[in-house]
């Protein structure tokens, strides 16, 4: 599964593991167990403190929490692309279940019926694809991080590479007593 989303967007961390401290010790003492995991980088790592609550959004977006700026638009291009095209096939797929169930409206016009079938298709497609690369779940996880900071909380960012990497990341988050969020 991690194979096929890869295909589909290109940065190499698919997730964000968040966790909440109150303590920097604590904060500091997840971070080195973390680097520990297997194929854990050090890249792959952020610590946020109180201090970054006063860095301007971009900022903190493209430091911490997005770190991979050329791959979001890559990503951007690729689900539309993906998406786009799942959609025109499944429209080609319906105009053609109708046309072999001898459909009345579409054999009548069977031009119309097609623009408007592989149209629609086409357009739910892009539409699905731009959901997909939005990622409305981590507009909340940034959120969270935000508010988290502004309460003086400590915040750990891991981007695991793939989802026994984020599994990992969040069992270990987990028995650090950690508040715990995770991307889908």
């Amino acid at each position: 599964m991690d194979y096929l989303l890869q295909g589909m967007f290109s940065e190499k961390s698919l997730s964000k593991v968040v966790g909440f401290f109150l303590r920097e010790a604590d904060a500091d003492i997840a971070v080195r167990r973390l680097l520990r995991l297997p194929g854990m980088e050090p890249g792959q790592v952020r610590l946020l403190g109180p201090q970054h609550a006063d860095l301007r959004n971009r900022d903190l977006l493209s430091r911490a929490l997005e770190p991979e700026a050329h791959g979001v638009f890559t990503t951007l291009v690729r689900t539309h692309a993906i998406a786009g095209l799942v959609g025109a096939v499944l429209g080609l797929m319906a105009f053609g279940y109708l046309i072999a169930t001898y459909e009345p409206a579409v054999l009548n016009n069977p031009l119309l019926a097609f623009i408007a079938i592989v149209g629609f298709g086409t357009t739910f497609g892009l539409m699905l694809g731009a959901l997909n690369a939005l990622r409305p779940d981590r507009v909340w996880v940034v959120n969270r991080v935000r508010s988290a900071l502004r309460k003086r909380q400590w915040v750990v960012v891991a981007h695991p590479s793939d989802s026994h990497q984020a599994a990992l990341a969040q069992d270990l988050l987990d028995s650090s007593e950690a508040q715990v969020v995770r991307t889908l």
